[in-house]
């Protein structure tokens, strides 16, 4: 019998949870527990199996009406079940129920997270246990290529908010018996699905069981951003570590290439981004173009990645400092004709620009894309003229924020290229301020923000480059042919270490 009070807001708490033989008074549980009279999409039916009384819970929109209709039929027909009253609810369902997702519970705690999930239960009088009948459907998107990771061959699939289309799509590509996915609830109020994705004969144990008992401990109301909230739950981050320290990718053959690694992958239910563990530095100069084209041509555009990062960072503060503090030397270089502005109007020329530029990001990625593209070159040509005949900017000024933004773009992970610009205004208002020494100090404060970066389990966030790992190191640098990249083992990256 299930035993239950009110809190101090009202709602039933429950003190001993588990289902009596009474139906009648199991129905005034779930009342109680569910705004089954109040809540539009919950929807309830007393039903007659044979002479057995029975209740049906269900929420519309998550089952599958023809399903349920076809179940109920066969359970109400007695040239079917040639059984008047049901005796033995578990052989009864065995013999009866031809459905593949059945399953019995006497839990009001599995009970009323299966309704919530999608599930319908069969409440049967004269029994203390339920029947849990998974015919849920829910309301998903096409699967189609992500806008933020595509290719220009390859793959088009991608992951979508549902779990099990998520699980369906690593199941395809990796047909191992050693693939486990182990799932989880997180949230008092959200219960959102979480499963852990692994290879059993390849994941690190010790990095697995580390993931099972944080996630066990994390005491949260919901998941509000799906994915992005867990890797904050999981990585505790400082203000001044505007790196990513978790991979995420909303593309199956990516996730599957990092799986085959011995990597761990997390998908959440309602999020189409999985996250990868453990992250490096180098995962996020990586892209799967790479992998599709042949490997001089993929080992070309990744070192052209590599080099746009030293690019996308210094180049705009390095030219401050040169045509701002050292104007003589700028025109011998030939990197602007002009020498007579002075270092605080070089310097509000170059902020205004880097904030222009980056307004125009930002608009053309939340605007419609049949306009984001025509917004962003009239904007660029537009304004940008305008602001040079206002001398609000210089076309020195222009070209160098111009050639930082497509180094900027060029990287393939969104938030590597957020957090590097981040970097660069910090370095842009150090070195407008007070010069070279400016620039040293910013140069500083990103090295330690870069070098204290945190990541999951204490793992290097250097690995392969520290702890050293040659083989390794060689395949995150280059685009080796397939047969030399894949590892006859999986390589080690260490040992977990335990932080506050």
């Amino acid at each position: 019998m299930a035993v239950y009070a009110s809190d101090q807001k009202g709602f039933p708490t429950m003190v001993q949870r588990s289902l009596s033989t009474n139906l009648s008074k199991n129905t005034a549980l779930f009342h109680a527990l569910l705004p089954l009279d109040d809540s539009f999409d919950l929807i309830t039916r007393d039903l007659k199996l044979g002479n057995t009384p029975a209740y049906w819970i269900g929420v519309n929109g998550f089952c599958k009406t023809e399903i349920l209709q076809q179940i109920f039929s066969d359970l109400q027909d007695p040239l079917y079940t040639l059984d008047s009253e049901i005796r033995d609810l578990p052989r009864y369902v065995q013999s009866k129920l031809g459905y593949a997702q059945v399953s019995l519970t006497s839990s009001i705690d599995t009970i009323l997270q299966n309704i919530l999930s999608g599930p319908s239960v069969l409440l049967v009088e004269g029994f203390a246990q339920a029947v849990i009948i998974d015919v849920r459907t829910y309301p998903v998107r096409s699967i189609s290529e992500p806008d933020t990771e595509r290719i220009t061959r390859g793959a088009r699939d991608g992951f979508v908010e549902t779990l099990l289309f998520n699980t369906n799509l690593i199941r395809r590509r990796v047909r191992s018996p050693k693939l486990t996915f182990s799932i989880c609830s997180l949230g008092a109020e959200s219960r959102t699905d979480v499963a852990i994705a692994y290879l059993a004969d390849q994941v690190n144990e010790e990095l697995l069981d580390t993931l099972k008992k944080k996630l066990s401990q994390l005491q949260i109301t919901s998941l509000t951003m799906g994915s992005k909230s867990l890797e904050e739950l999981l990585i505790k981050k400082r203000w001044w570590n505007p790196l990513p320290s978790i991979q995420l990718t909303e593309r199956p053959d990516v996730a599957c290439s990092y799986l085959c690694e011995g990597h761990i992958l997390l998908i959440v239910d309602n999020s189409p981004a999985v996250l990868l563990l453990p992250g490096t530095i180098f995962q996020f100069t990586q892209s799967p173009e790479d992998y599709y084209n042949n490997p001089l041509t993929g080992t070309y555009f990744r070192m052209i990645r590599f080099l746009c990062i030293p690019v996308s960072l210094l180049l705009l503060p390095v030219f401050l400092l040169l045509a701002a503090y050292y104007p003589e030397l700028t025109v011998q270089l030939q990197l602007t004709p002009v020498s007579d502005l002075s270092p605080f109007r070089l310097f509000f020329y170059v902020l205004a620009v880097e904030f222009l530029l980056d307004l125009f990001k930002y608009s053309a990625a939340l605007s419609s894309s049949r306009v984001s593209g025509a917004l962003s070159i009239v904007g660029g040509l537009l304004i940008g003229d305008i602001a040079v005949s206002l001398n609000w900017a210089s076309t020195e000024v222009l070209f160098y924020a111009a050639v930082t933004m497509l180094a900027n773009l060029s990287l393939s992970s969104i938030e590597f290229a957020d957090a590097l610009r981040i970097y660069r205004i910090l370095l842009v208002v150090t070195t407008g301020l007070w010069g070279l020494p400016g620039f040293l100090i910013g140069l500083t404060l990103v090295t330690v923000s870069i070098l204290t970066t945190p990541t999951f389990a204490g793992f290097s966030y250097f690995w392969p480059l520290f702890p050293f790992n040659g083989p390794a190191l060689r395949s995150l640098l280059f685009r080796r042919p397939t047969y030399k990249a894949q590892p006859s083992k999986v390589w080690s990256r260490g040992h977990v270490h335990h932080t506050k």
